[in-house]
């Protein structure tokens, strides 16, 4: 299996990565939440193991994040914090399993492997792709061609729109509405100027133009 350990203890930390790799698992260890949550987004790993007092970002954001945005990979919490109470908020958080410090390895082996065994939802994209442009969802980083674009929150979120909908023509009424919540033609050019802006950004400087213009239709975006 491939596995996440977050945990910021580093004498714990690589007491259950070598424990775990010694079983022949592939495991990656972060020390801080906000690494942790751009790694486990990735969709990558069978099982991820998260303490819940965590520098930047903390072991229940970094698993409610994940959950928000549909990532279904089993979380076991590892933690000192053995409360009743803490108990519960790590579960209703999206935790599946809960193991208190101090442990025995062998109990924490034996979860990790009941985790990976149980069925899992199909998870949701957290990259959008067309060609060599990658948009991610939960860093909201776009890039093309390794090189890092930055876009304005209503640029990211037209082109997160024609990504999700790759190859089919999007009209400038599904825009008005999908993006600027708009049921109505407010008689500007609103999207013509944004796509414009856009098009600045991802397609100029780059040799491919993947964002077309479907004449009489609207805009797709190919790749």
């Amino acid at each position: 299996m491939k596995l996440l350990v977050v945990e910021d203890d580093a004498t714990t930390a690589t007491y259950i990565t070598r424990g775990l790799r010694e079983e022949g698992h592939t495991v990656d260890m972060v020390s801080e939440g906000r690494e942790g949550l751009i790694l486990a987004a990735s969709g990558s790993y069978d099982v991820l193991i998260v303490d819940r007092m965590l520098p930047e970002v903390d072991g229940l954001t970094l698993v409610k994040t994940l959950r928000g945005t549909g990532n279904t990979t089993p979380v076991l919490f590892l933690t000192a914090m053995g409360s009743v109470e803490d108990r519960i908020s790590g579960l209703n958080a999206g935790g599946d399993d809960y193991l208190v410090k101090p442990f025995a390895f062998g109990e924490l082996s034996a979860r990790v492997a009941a985790l990976s065994r149980r069925p899992q939802a199909l998870e949701q994209e957290t990259v959008l792709r067309a060609a060599d442009l990658e948009m991610h969802l939960i860093t909201r980083k776009v890039m093309r061609a390794g090189q890092v674009i930055d876009l304005l929150p209503r640029e990211f979120a037209l082109l997160e729109h024609l990504l999700r909908r790759k190859g089919r023509v999007q009209t400038r009424t599904m825009l008005l509405e999908a993006v600027w919540d708009i049921s109505f033609d407010p008689m500007t050019n609103v999207v013509e100027t944004h796509v414009s802006r856009l098009r600045a950004k991802v397609d100029k400087p780059f040799d491919r133009e993947l964002i077309q213009t479907v004449r009489g239709a609207g805009y797709r975006i190919d790749g």
